[in-house]
């Protein structure tokens, strides 16, 4: 039972740190607030106007007696009331109004009701509380005559609930305003750093970020700032190495072709030199591999030209590009993105005589599908072929000459962009390769 009620408040309960410390400030405030109110209207509003009301009905019942036993001196008897208790007296034979001039949530209402038929009986009493601003209309019935009376309202309800609902409900307001704008500027900071550290996984370079706010955040901050430039550092001298590796390595695979070339038995040269090439393009790939995360800026890509320029290099005639009249656009770094598209296009060309990309605009996602009509891969090893240096050689390798890299670094990549990448079976038999990417 608590267990689901634990989760019932979990799943009502906003999830963003803002409005979370927002109820905490907020709530006692409004919670003080109503209880005070309440107090205050049911015992010391209610039984204030109770008894104000009371009194006016005492007052109103003692006219119609005196009235009934001396009806001579009308004229002193109305400017009597008139002039000390400002009453407006008039005394006809009208008959009662056919309406109700009562209003049925209205408390003063109410109370009026109550003390006007425990006086007067039913049927005997009629009265409108909205029909003047600052006065009360009141007629009684006493034998075949009708006592009409205007009384101001203060003898009737207390005016001081609107002051005292003002005072309590404006100093409340204000302190949650107050409240609103430091909560604000306390969670700003937060939100600067989720944000940089959402670039971060995209791969992109947060050199611009500044600490700011409370310690703890700042501290947070701090690390998060020391923990990037580390990663970038050792990005970097791990992509310098390879480099320099790779320059190392071409110079003596550089002599060798020049010795082989010098060389008079063609069989024998000919072999080395496939082997030498194949070396270079196994060389090319570990560093391409590497610099998969190389320091590049992030800017708006259209998607649709971005593909459409893809095929217009690789193949036309081969490759059909379908995007439903759609124009999408993303961050993202352009030649990471084009690099890893023609990797998976140049794959089914390779392996297959067509290629289909359909472009899709999703919710906040951009979907890209990309299918072939060649021998395809086996489902279980969907999974394998992202792991670096793998090659599937039983029905289809994604990279003949190459060392098994290439849809490492598309996921690589794919990933780095805040997407995700996925393997099916094509509608013609061949491969399938879902990606999608947020906008």
């Amino acid at each position: 039972m608590f267990s689901g009620l634990n989760k019932f408040i979990k799943y009502i309960l906003p999830k963003r740190l803002f409005y979370r410390a927002l109820i905490i400030v907020a709530a006692p405030t409004i919670i003080l607030q109503i209880i005070i109110t309440i107090v205050f209207y049911d015992s010391i509003w209610i039984k204030a106007n109770k008894n104000i009301t009371r009194s006016l009905v005492a007052q109103l019942k003692a006219i119609e007696e005196v009235y009934q036993n001396d009806k001579k001196n009308l004229d002193f008897f109305t400017d009597s009331y008139r002039n000390n208790f400002n009453f407006e007296i008039g005394i006809n034979q009208n008959e009662f109004p056919n309406y109700s001039g009562e209003r049925k949530f209205s408390p003063m209402d109410r109370s009026l009701r109550r003390e006007l038929k425990s006086s007067f009986g039913n049927n005997n009493y009629w009265f409108n509380t909205s029909k003047f601003k600052n006065a009360v209309e009141i007629k009684i019935r006493s034998g075949d005559d009708v006592l009409e009376f205007l009384v101001p309202k203060e003898m009737v309800s207390t005016s001081s609930v609107r002051l005292f609902v003002l005072w309590t409900t404006l100093p409340s307001l204000v302190l949650i305003i107050i409240a609103l704008i430091f909560l604000k500027n306390q969670t700003k900071p937060l939100v600067k750093l989720a944000k940089a550290a959402e670039r971060f996984g995209k791969g992109d370079y947060v050199n611009d970020f500044r600490a700011s706010g409370s310690q703890e955040i700042r501290k947070a901050a701090f690390e998060f700032d020391r923990m990037a430039k580390r990663i970038n550092r050792h990005l970097n001298q791990r992509a310098e190495m390879l480099s320099g590796i790779s320059h190392d390595l071409r110079t003596p695979l550089t002599r060798l072709k020049l010795q082989l070339a010098m060389l008079k038995q063609k069989e024998i040269t000919e072999k080395m030199s496939k082997d030498i090439d194949e070396m270079e393009k196994m060389l090319n790939d570990y560093l391409q591999f590497a610099k998969t995360q190389a320091q590049e800026n992030t800017t708006k890509i259209n998607l649709n030209r971005l593909l459409n320029s893809i095929r217009n290099e690789l193949s036309k005639d081969k490759i059909s590009l379908s995007n439903n009249n759609t124009e999408i656009e993303l961050s993202g770094r352009p030649t990471a993105l084009k690099r890893s598209f023609e990797n998976i296009i140049q794959n089914g060309l390779i392996y297959g005589n067509k290629v289909n990309v359909d472009i899709f605009k999703g919710n906040n996602r951009a979907l890209i599908t990309i299918e072939d009509d060649g021998p395809g891969i086996p489902e279980d090893q969907y999974k394998n072929v992202f792991k670096p240096f793998f090659r599937l050689d039983k029905s289809r390798s994604l990279n003949k000459s190459g060392v098994g890299l290439g849809l490492a670094i598309v996921e690589d990549i794919i990933n780095s962009h805040g997407g995700n990448i996925q393997l099916g079976k094509s509608r013609h038999n061949g491969l399938q390769v879902k990606i999608s990417l947020p906008f």
